[in-house]
């Protein structure tokens, strides 16, 4: 068994791996500045907790010391919110990873890196392949792909052993659903749960690859296990090409009473994503994804019946 880091550990990514890497037998330190994480996502009896941002170097490197892993997952998420922030995004983002990778290059860990698709930005061009031009359209996407530029720096220049994933649109059960920067399926999901009228920007027309947590968990647990590392980004997602009115149309076979308010397109939002996954698929040949329908049942399911769990946390106002 592993000692194994988790920065963001009480979000939501971060708090869903932990419970998997805890019933592995794994040893777990969470590192969480608790501003969007939720403490009571956590068995504080089972972990080593550190409140701390990713800003302090010197308190991220006393506790990532000894680790044999660190999964850095922790990030000022949000493209509205960067706009309104774009420094705080900067700083947590871009900096908070080089601290990482700094802890990493003294402990001799290998450090497993959740950059995002948004980095591909205004490039349309779909599928999306590890290999394309990026061009990032937010302060977000920038800070995301300035981190990525780090983590492959420090695997050539140090031998810092990473695994670089870009995530597409991450869902599933303890993902926060009620403040202002959350994630449309989960802000849907509980909206419908209130008998609220759910937003559209746009016509619904865009597409989404979405990807469930279980699949996302189970291709970090494998790049642990295996020790895989990358020389580049590897998309984690495996080439649905949802819409928006498609995910309206299952989400009505739970809620058939659902309202939706169709209303100008935010800036920054991506119209279309989704990714061609051989490269995932060859490095990570053992996982099998969930299927969209199935996934967003268990997080509907899940959200009815634990909502409130994750509700009420601590506001995202800068």
């Amino acid at each position: 068994m592993k000692k194994i880091a988790v920065t963001g550990g009480a979000g939501f990514i971060g708090s869903n791996l932990v419970e998997r890497l805890l019933s592995k037998g794994h040893e777990v330190t969470v590192v969480d500045d608790l501003s969007t994480g939720l403490k009571s996502n956590l068995d504080l009896n089972k972990i080593t907790f550190h409140e701390l941002s990713l800003t302090n170097r010197d308190g991220l490197a006393k506790a990532l010391n000894g680790v044999d892993a660190i999964v850095h997952l922790g990030a000022r998420g949000s493209v509205p919110r960067s706009l309104k922030n774009p420094i705080a995004t900067h700083d947590v983002n871009a900096t908070g990873t080089l601290n990482v990778l700094e802890a990493a290059r003294t402990n001799g860990a290998q450090v497993i890196f959740s950059s995002s698709s948004s980095v591909y930005g205004r490039n349309g061009q779909l599928p999306k392949d590890e290999s394309m031009w990026l061009s990032p359209l937010t302060p977000y996407a920038a800070s995301k792909l300035a981190a990525e530029g780090y983590v492959q720096a420090y695997g050539a220049a140090y031998e810092v052993p990473v695994t670089l994933l870009r995530f597409f649109n991450v869902f599933g059960p303890k993902q926060r659903p009620d403040h202002e920067y959350a994630a449309v399926l989960p802000k849907w999901i509980w909206k419908a749960m209130n008998n609220e009228a759910i937003d559209v920007y746009g016509d619904g027309s865009q597409t989404r690859d979405f990807t469930y947590i279980r699949t996302a968990l189970d291709v970090i647990e494998d790049a642990i296990n295996r020790g895989v590392r990358t020389e580049g980004a590897v998309n984690l997602a495996y080439g649905n090409r949802i819409s928006l009115l498609t995910t309206i149309d299952l989400l009505k076979s739970h809620f058939p009473d659902l309202k939706v308010n169709f209303i100008d397109i935010r800036p920054g939002d991506v119209k279309d994503s989704q990714n061609d996954p051989v490269l995932l698929k060859k490095l990570f040949p053992d996982v099998t994804p969930t299927e969209f329908p199935v996934a967003l049942s268990e997080t509907v399911n899940w959200l009815k019946k634990f909502g409130q769990s994750v509700a009420n946390g601590p506001a995202t106002i800068d």
